[in-house]
């Protein structure tokens, strides 16, 4: 399998994460994506450089004046009286309330900056684009005839709104990745199975049938975000019935997990799409830090098979999964469960 991976991801390491009242540093750490590509380059993988493709896949999901702030918010705010070294935001506007786009640099942080996991620092923005441009470099090899392709992507992105940072995401890759791959397809399917719901990725396709998203993870009730992942939530407009959520208890295992996936699988293949795209979380891991679900190393494997059941030409693009030493095994382990099954 080809492998995408850039490492301009190596200047990002946000060190302002606020958890439940407390400072700390962010979970979404470089080291991360070093020790998956050790994982994929052990398997004899042919890793590939991503190549750039310009501003268009990143405009053609987020906001004009959202990108512009990413790319300019680090030098501006730099020039504040008593600035921090990141960007973070400390006041947002009320959901559901009337608002006016702030002019104040602090005000559009608290915009577009939905909480306190996605700090800005000195070459954030340089790494989200490239992280985007992973996922887009994917999403051209899966156009060109390869199976299945992965985007080792830094930061991840299924947080990320169209006009808003959230939870160590920037840019949405997923998101990007589906929309270029809609040049040659109708329809195009994101099957999600990080622990956390991808709340950005339904907003920016909550209205749209012609990218169908599909969601496991945590139940919102106990799992961030919270706010989003409920089994209600199923669209607006030409959306309805497009998105799809399956949210699961606290410490699901393999068994219980795999059923809920071949029931996800079955709602893909009704969709008849042209192409997949699967936000690869894996910290649905037993003892990832966040330990909210208890899907085991093999269980990873068992994900990839069913996921490469699927017969489509996919992209797996990589979302979560923290700094545990079952990291690297779990990422072997879904692709070596993909590749077999394929």
């Amino acid at each position: 399998m080809k492998v995408v991976y850039s490492d301009k991801h190596r200047g990002h390491d946000p060190q302002n994460f606020i958890v439940r009242g407390r400072m700390k540093r962010s979970n979404e750490q470089p080291e991360r994506a070093l020790l998956l590509l050790d994982a994929a380059r052990a398997q004899g993988h042919d890793i590939v450089a991503a190549r750039d493709f310009g501003a268009a896949p990143r405009a053609a999901i987020h906001t004009p004046e959202y990108l512009h702030f990413l790319e300019t918010v680090w030098e501006n705010w730099q020039q504040l009286d008593d600035a921090s070294e990141e960007v973070m935001p400390n006041v947002h506007p009320f959901p559901g309330q009337p608002f006016t786009y702030p002019d104040s640099l602090v005000g559009r942080a608290g915009y577009h900056m939905g909480d306190m996991a996605c700090a800005i620092g000195r070459h954030t923005w340089e790494a989200a684009v490239w992280s985007a441009h992973t996922a887009t470099h994917a999403a051209d090899l899966a156009l060109g005839g390869e199976r299945a392709v992965y985007a080792l992507c830094r930061p991840p992105g299924h947080h990320a709104y169209a006009d808003r940072a959230n939870g160590f995401t920037y840019l949405n890759n997923a998101a990007i990745a589906a929309q270029y791959l809609r040049r040659a397809h109708d329809r195009v399917a994101i099957l999600d199975v990080d622990v956390h719901h991808g709340n950005g990725t339904q907003g920016i396709f909550w209205r749209r049938s012609d990218v169908l998203t599909v969601s496991l993870h945590g139940d919102p009730h106990f799992c961030t975000p919270f706010f989003t992942g409920h089994g209600h939530e199923r669209g607006e407009g030409e959306g309805l019935g497009y998105n799809i959520n399956y949210p699961l208890a606290r410490g699901t295992g393999d068994d219980a997990y795999m059923q809920v996936l071949e029931q996800a699988c079955g709602r893909v293949r009704d969709y008849h799409p042209g192409a997949l795209v699967v936000a690869l979380g894996l910290d649905a891991h037993e003892r990832d830090p966040y330990r909210a679900l208890a899907v085991s190393t093999e269980g990873f494997a068992r994900i990839g098979a069913a996921i490469a059941r699927l017969g489509l030409p996919t992209v797996l693009v990589q979302e979560g999964g923290y700094l545990c030493d079952d990291l690297p095994r779990n990422l072997a382990s879904a692709l070596q469960g993909y590749s077999q099954a394929a």
